[in-house]
């Protein structure tokens, strides 16, 4: 008996040294992970702590988002987006269902960020992993939502991926198919549904209730602005929301620049809303429109309809009523110079809609970055303050109204 319980003593210390080894492995194995991708790690944390708030949304101190956003009819019919979701969702795998669908109010929505596929991982279904036929449906969801102008553009976002990639030596951290699509709710023509592609320089998030559509927050942004080499050479981004803007600001007096002016030298990253940032007590700066000339006002409506016309035909022109119909409440800001080889900021902020335009440090392409911004490395985002990012406000009002 003795004999028998030395020997399950000796097991069960065996078995504990061995318990605390695997421990000791893990917690090393652990840290080299964070060792070798601290950045990873830190912008996993960021989201987390960021998740942690319910969603709030934009504001300024004196915000009042009494009725800014009434749930309406808009006249413009969005049965062509349902039919491309249900056909591109029917289309997939019992697999790849599970991990693209979400509930409405699932937190996926906030879930995306800008940086490429090596420091961020996304949920969904990438267009690197469908079939052709896949492939397809997917696109022809996006073209149905977006204009001729938008679905193009993010085409071309794509392509600057593809072109890191070649600089890059072939580096899995960039592709132009890693772009992942999710679906949130039910393709409907009455409940509340939409959907969501992100990638690196290109998050869309796209809310739907009957015929309104609520189209942000939306990053777009390139490297290279200008690619001059490999399958995309010639591709070229952002040329008119760059000039469109300096001309903008070249237009207004002296003295209206001084106001516009937030500081009169570019150094890093301007972007406030890009992710994580979905609750944000931002006030308004730089100079209000009330002070524009006609001239200057509809060189601004001018820039903001660039980005506005990204959506679909019909819901650009709802959306910049609504832009109009506050317009004298808009404020626009800048920061840097305004010489043709300036590089800048510059945001539009109304209470129905953000915009924000940035020069970035160059950082995917080897051996260009001098720690300067660059024209080469562009950031835009499109927001809806007053809580109506990704539809929420319109959420909100529909679960009230039908007790959900």
């Amino acid at each position: 008996m003795m004999k028998n319980l030395i020997t399950i003593f000796l097991l069960l210390t065996l078995f504990a040294c061995k318990l605390k080894n695997d421990q000791k492995e893990s917690i090393k194995t652990t840290k080299n992970i964070e060792e070798v991708n601290p950045v990873k790690n830190r912008l996993a944390q960021i989201e987390v702590d960021a998740l942690k708030e319910p969603y709030v949304g934009i504001f300024t101190e004196d915000s009042d988002s009494t009725n800014l956003f009434p749930i309406r009819s808009t006249g413009v019919s969005t049965l062509p987006i349902k039919e491309a979701a249900e056909f591109f969702i029917k289309g997939l795998s019992a697999s790849q269902i599970e991990r693209t669908t979400f509930y409405i109010d699932d937190q996926e929505w906030r879930k995306w960020c800008n940086v490429d596929n090596g420091i961020y991982d996304r949920q969904g279904v990438s267009v690197k992993e469908l079939s052709e036929i896949q492939k397809k449906s997917a696109f022809l969801l996006i073209q149905e939502s977006l204009s001729a102008k938008g679905l193009q553009l993010s085409k071309d976002i794509m392509k600057t991926d593809q072109t890191l990639k070649e600089l890059n030596n072939g580096s899995l951290d960039f592709d132009e198919e890693l772009y992942f699509l999710t679906i949130m709710g039910k393709p409907s023509n009455t409940e509340p549904w939409g959907w969501q592609l992100d990638g690196h320089h290109l998050v869309i998030n796209y809310f739907i209730l009957g015929d309104q559509v609520v189209m942000s927050p939306v990053f777009m942004g390139g490297e290279p602005i200008i690619t001059s080499s490999g399958k995309y050479k010639g591709n070229v981004l952002f040329q008119d929301e760059q000039n469109f803007g300096l001309s903008l600001m070249k237009s207004l007096m002296p003295e209206q620049q001084k106001e516009a002016t937030v500081a009169k030298v570019k150094t890093g990253n301007n972007n406030v809303s890009e992710a994580n940032k979905d609750n944000l007590r931002l006030e308004y700066e730089g100079i209000q429109v009330s002070k524009f000339t006609n001239e200057q006002r509809q060189k601004l409506l001018d820039l903001i309809y660039l980005y506005i016309s990204n959506i679909r035909e019909g819901h650009d022109k709802v959306k910049m009523e609504e832009v109009e119909e506050h317009l004298n409440n808009t404020w626009f800001s800048w920061v840097g110079d305004t010489t043709e080889d300036a590089v800048f900021y510059y945001r539009i902020h109304s209470p129905v809609v953000l915009i924000e335009f940035d020069h970035q440090r160059v950082v995917g392409v080897p051996g260009a970055d001098d720690g300067k911004p660059s024209k080469n490395h562009i950031h835009t985002v499109v927001r809806t303050p007053n809580g109506n990012d990704y539809g929420k406000d319109l959420l909100r009002q529909h679960k009230e109204k039908h007790h959900h």
